[in-house]
């Protein structure tokens, strides 16, 4: 793993919600997380743990077909959705800029389709599936903030 690289193995929806609260209590204004896995590796599972620790009340749900998702918490969560993104350009067409200035969290899943355009200090959050159908192996890679 490279250095700043944590890895945890998780059991459900319920360890993976528990992951997403304890990196919760750790962000700030302005701080943008990248969510890398195949589709249904539980991006969308991580990003409605986070936002139920940020205290969002209403359901979190995927942005696939309207790209960018704002919910009100502690801390206005901005959950974005590239998948349908062909890069950069369509990102920044789509908004993605202003999310990532707005001064909230914004958690982008496929991240990969734009990378020029995720900020310096990118949390980088890499989902694979473990041993059985309910584990997952969760790397967070924590870039230096500026």
């Amino acid at each position: 793993m490279a250095p700043g690289t944590t890895e945890h193995r998780v059991s459900g929806v319920e360890g993976t919600h528990a992951l997403a609260a304890a990196l919760a209590a750790d962000l700030r204004p302005g701080d943008a997380i990248a969510l890398h896995g195949d589709l249904g590796a539980g991006k969308t599972t991580f990003v409605q743990g986070l936002g139920a620790a940020l205290r969002v009340r209403e359901p979190v749900t995927s942005p696939t077909f309207t790209l960018v998702n704002e919910y009100r918490g502690a801390l206005t969560l901005y959950h974005v959705d590239l998948y349908r993104i062909d890069g950069e350009a369509e990102a920044v067409d789509a908004g993605i800029g202003d999310c990532l200035s707005a001064g909230g969290v914004t958690l982008v899943e496929w991240a990969e389709r734009a990378p020029g355009l995720m900020p310096p200090g990118t949390i980088h959050i890499d989902i694979e599936p473990g041993s059985d159908e309910e584990s997952r192996v969760i790397r967070i890679r924590r870039g230096e903030r500026p």
